[in-house]
């Protein structure tokens, strides 16, 4: 099949979001204040970590990096919404649908794995204090995330190529506010092949790093039960709360949106899942690792204070 005949569908259709007179200002507006503050909080904490060297550890070089891939997530979906009302439309070029899958995949995969090596980080923290140094190296860090971002750009590349050898001829409407893998339902082609990629190679790029958030917090709970003290308890699972909820936050919309049986799914329920993806799951973070991290608030404190003496 020829380049030129591959596809019939020039654009798509958003229709994940309502777009009735009485909703669209105040849709345009929450998302707007939404993405304002996923991007200020989360260069708020990468400026902060970066300026206190008291913060140059593994934990939160990986903090920072979940908060550059937070801010490039939802920059991903959410400018294109505000840009389409801005417009009046609810279009995506097939091109730009194919763009804002593979960054999507690229992003939510990173995420995936900043994750699952911030909660092994938590196990040696916890399980080996006294090996931390040893096992966390500066070098493992950079590693760690060099090919996080080697093996998602790989995993997105291979779908949306796969994606570009389908045919789509007349259904073009997208439940969602975003491309993502259910495009696929709209192809007239054969996507069995997709699919089993899909099944195989996506499920062992999600599933591998979520097993290994689980086995890393059953070892960290073993451990901090056998600790005597009520106080040492709580203060050793007090260096996991941020990070557990976050994981939370992720892994519950993921799974609400994409595992649960579709007879149980409504197109409110979908819509919500989807904007806690995408939109607030990248703007809370920041504010669950700042508020309950002291040495965090204090930097923070520090650059806002700087900025304000700069200012006067």
């Amino acid at each position: 099949m020829s380049r030129i005949n591959q596809s019939s569908v020039s654009e798509f259709l958003l229709l994940g979001l309502s777009w009735q007179p009485q909703h669209q200002q105040l849709l345009f507006v929450l998302f707007l204040i939404m993405y304002l503050a996923t991007v200020l909080g989360n260069l708020l904490i990468i400026l902060a970590i970066s300026t206190d060297s008291r913060l140059h550890t593994p934990m939160y070089f990986f903090l920072s990096n979940l908060s550059f891939v937070d801010v490039c997530f939802s920059s991903t979906t959410v400018p294109k919404i505000l840009t389409n009302h801005i417009l009046g439309s609810q279009t995506i070029s097939f091109s730009g649908c194919l763009t804002q899958l593979y960054f999507l995949i690229v992003f939510a995969h990173i995420d995936n794995f900043l994750l699952s090596v911030m909660a092994y980080d938590r196990f040696v923290a916890v399980c080996h204090p006294l090996h931390y140094t040893t096992k966390m190296t500066p070098q493992l860090c950079a590693l760690t995330v060099f090919f996080s971002w080697v093996i998602a750009n790989l995993n997105a590349l291979l779908h949306t190529l796969l994606m570009t050898r389908l045919s789509f001829c007349a259904d073009n409407n997208i439940p969602h506010f975003f491309c993502d893998v259910s495009v696929l339902k709209l192809s007239c082609s054969d996507t069995y092949i997709n699919d089993m990629v899909i099944l195989i190679v996506a499920g062992l790029v999600m599933i591998a790093p979520f097993v290994c958030i689980l086995v890393s917090y059953i070892c960290i709970t073993w451990a901090v039960l056998r600790v005597p003290s009520t106080k040492g308890k709580l203060k050793a699972f007090s260096t996991c709360g941020s990070h557990l909820s976050v994981v939370s936050l992720f892994y519950g919309t993921i799974i609400a949106l994409y595992f649960n049986p579709s007879s149980s799914h409504s197109k409110e329920t979908d819509i919500a899942a989807t904007v806690m993806y995408t939109v607030v799951t990248p703007m809370l973070n920041p504010f669950i690792y700042s508020l309950r991290n002291k040495d965090l608030k204090r930097a923070l404190k520090k650059v806002i204070g700087r900025k304000r003496f700069s200012t006067q």
